[in-house]
This record gives structure tokens, C-alpha cells and sequence, in this order.
């Protein structure tokens, strides 16, 4: 599962550092992506609003980046026309898109893939795996939409006519106060701080008429025919009180496709705050999923050679043993009633014992305790 790490230099900032890449499109639109973390590929397919310097210090999608990073070799790019990427784009269509993720994941060289399809980017993640299942190990949703054409009529209408007018008079203004619409509805329990970073995030993401254009063309296209094709394993998670993408979208596609899995999140917020506990059922949920990635990752890995597992004491193969369950160090620290710094001393002591070091040793110590059956 291996991939080629692009080799650019690092953006400045919180480690480990991001590399950011650049690629072509199908139609030879330039295109910008960045890598950082440890693991199994995970793509983030992710709605238009991005950028990939801007993100790297938010305060609203920090704790994404490092969360995931932490059991994944994380890849996010900035769609086309937004963000670090080209901005002088007319085609907004899914197959577009859908050509920019195909000639991401090829310039990485990775075999196989979990996608993450986060809001208006899930249908992307949803036409890859079902066209390309060879490709796909697994794919998680999150904020998804249901990936039918949006017909606006009657107070609908007249809503969307409103969201028009608010961007085309306040969307590259300095003053935030039309931008702060859109924010109050997708982080609604936010803090100050947060609000002021995504009104800016939104300005310095696109110009007003490519977020027009992209919305539009969002609206248009329906690719609910191709869901029911896709084979990978799939997790879908959600905010029961999200006002951005409404609940039913999660079940929506789940009746589609066969096997999916629906965690309902209690939170109002389309993206997940650090503080709330609904993040950290997410992060739980996402790394059980990945477990099995992660450990096959591992096996092919550099892992112990000459300590034996039996070096380690009951608690630390216990500890161990949960992690291989997919059980990040919290989750791990609840289930047996300790403090998570006991935790990470457990498996700092297992990781010595087996003579790992760096960001792969939990991975490597999963993939030898799930090889010998003691999981």
C-alpha cells in the first residue's frame, strides 16, 4: 500500500509539517495537495471550502489534521478554483472533480485507498469508489449529502435566491457581517475566535463568481444511479442537528449502499468543534473503522524482529490488545478505568519492550499483536 511521499519542502508551522504538492488535472488543471502523518493513505475528498495553508493553523480544523494524522498518511487537496489551486476554472462539474481526484490519487501512487468524503465532496468520494472499487479499501462520510439534483422551488427558492445575494454583495468584502450567514450555519456553537477564522476562510478561499459557478453546478448533477455500485465498506457519520446538510442525507445514502454503517453525532455543528463530545466519538469511530488498514499498513512495516510479545507485562498487552481493536488512548482509558497518561506509559513500556520507535510503533506493535492472536 505503499506510496510515493511527495518530496517539496515543508510549509512552516506545527509539526509534523504538511508537504504540499502540485499536479494536473484530466483537462490540465493545476491542482494542489498536501501529505502529513503516518499510515494507511487516507484522501480527504472535502467540500470547496479550503485552504490548504490557511487550514493548516485553524482553529477550526486543527485537531482534524492532527487526529487523523496521527493513525494516517492524511492527503487533502483544494478543489478546483479554490484555495492553493487554480482559480481561473469554468468547469464545476462532478466529472471534473471526479477527473482532479483520479489524477491526485495516480500522481501519489498509491494502490488502494481510504476515501473520507466530507459535505458537498462526498458525492465526489462516492462516484470514485464506485468507478474505481479496485481502488478503494474503504470510505468513510461525514456531512454527507444524498447525491440528488437539488430542485429549488416555492420558499426553497426563495431561500437560495437570498444565499445569492448575500454572497455577490458580502462575499470579498473586508467586513465579515454577510459572510457570518453561511458561518452561524455550519458552526453554530462556536466560539468568537472560531467565527472570525471561517468569515475569513470563506473570503480567501474563491472569488465570488467561483463559488457562484461551483454552487450551481453542485445543484445540478445527481449521481444517486452509480451509489448502489459501490462495494468498499462504509462508514457514515453525521450530526443529528446539522442545518448545513440535514440528518437525512445520512440515511439516504446508507439505504443505497449495501453494508454502510450510520453513526448518528449529537452536535448542531456541520464541522465537528475539538471541545464537544461528539468529536471524540468520531475519532474513536474512524480509527475502529481503520483498524484493519492500519494493521495491514503495519505488517509491511518494519516491526519487532528479535523482542518477543511475551516481554510484555498483562496490562500492557491488554493495552495494547484494545488499540488493535481500533481504540484510540481516551476511549482505551475509559474501558479500564485508568487515567490516559497511564495509558501512553503502558504503551511507551510496550513499545521499548519490542524495540519500536517513532511514528509507526503503535502501528508495528497492532500488526504483531493481531499476527500472534493475542488481540
Amino acid at each position: 500500500m505503499a506510496g510515493r511521499v511527495p518530496s517539496s519542502a515543508a510549509v512552516a508551522g506545527a509539526t509534523p509539517p504538511q508537504k504540499i504538492q502540485f499536479t494536473r488535472g484530466r483537462d490540465g488543471t493545476r491542482l494542489a495537495y498536501a501529505v502529513h502523518g503516518a499510515g494507511p493513505p487516507m484522501i480527504v475528498v472535502s467540500c470547496w471550502l479550503s485552504h490548504l495553508q490557511h487550514d493548516w493553523q485553524s482553529p477550526v480544523w486543527r485537531h482534524f489534521l492532527e487526529e487523523l494524522g496521527a493513525f494516517s498518511t492524511l492527503v487533502r487537496y483544494d478543489e478546483r478554483g479554490f484555495g492553493m489551486s487554480e482559480r481561473e476554472v469554468t468547469d464545476f462539474s462532478h466529472e471534473a472533480r471526479l477527473g482532479d481526484l483520479e489524477a491526485i490519487i495516480d500522481d501519489l501512487g498509491f494502490k488502494r485507498v481510504t476515501l473520507l468524503g466530507m459535505s458537498d465532496g462526498s458525492s465526489v468520494a462516492m462516484l470514485y469508489a464506485a468507478r474505481h472499487p479496485e481502488r478503494v479499501s474503504r470510505m468513510v462520510l461525514y456531512g454527507t449529502v444524498c447525491g440528488e439534483r437539488v430542485v429549488f422551488e416555492g420558499e426553497r427558492l426563495l431561500e437560495e435566491q437570498t444565499y445569492q445575494g448575500l454572497i455577490r454583495i458580502g462575499w470579498a468584502r473586508a467586513d465579515p457581517r454577510f459572510r457570518r450567514v453561511f458561518t452561524q450555519a455550519f458552526i453554530p456553537d462556536a466560539t468568537e475566535e472560531q467565527m472570525r477564522w471561517f468569515d475569513e476562510l470563506q473570503r480567501q478561499s474563491t472569488s465570488t463568481e467561483n463559488y457562484l459557478a461551483a454552487r450551481a453546478a453542485r445543484y445540478r448533477e445527481d449521481v444517486t444511479a452509480e451509489i448502489s455500485g459501490i462495494q468498499a465498506p462504509t462508514l457514515i457519520l453525521h450530526a443529528v442537528g446539522d442545518r448545513a446538510k440535514t440528518f437525512d442525507n445520512a440515511t439516504e445514502v446508507a439505504s443505497r449502499i449495501r453494508g454502510s454503517r450510520v453513526v448518528p453525532l449529537q452536535s448542531r455543528n456541520h464541522i465537528l468543534l475539538a471541545d464537544e463530545p461528539a468529536w471524540a466519538t468520531f475519532v474513536d469511530e474512524v480509527r475502529a473503522f481503520m483498524a484493519p488498514e492500519q494493521a495491514a499498513w503495519a505488517a509491511n512495516a518494519e516491526g519487532p524482529r528479535d523482542r518477543p510479545v511475551e516481554a510484555l507485562s498483562a496490562r500492557e498487552l491488554e493495552v495494547v490488545g484494545l488499540a488493535a481493536r481500533g481504540m484510540g488512548n481516551d476511549a482505551i482509558a475509559r474501558s479500564l478505568g485508568l487515567s490516559p497518561r497511564t495509558i501512553e506509559r503502558h504503551l511507551s513500556n510496550a513499545y521499548a519492550k519490542l524495540g519500536l520507535a517513532g511514528k509507526s510503533a503503535r502501528a508495528a506493535a497492532v500488526a504483531e499483536v493481531l499476527r500472534r492472536g493475542l488481540a
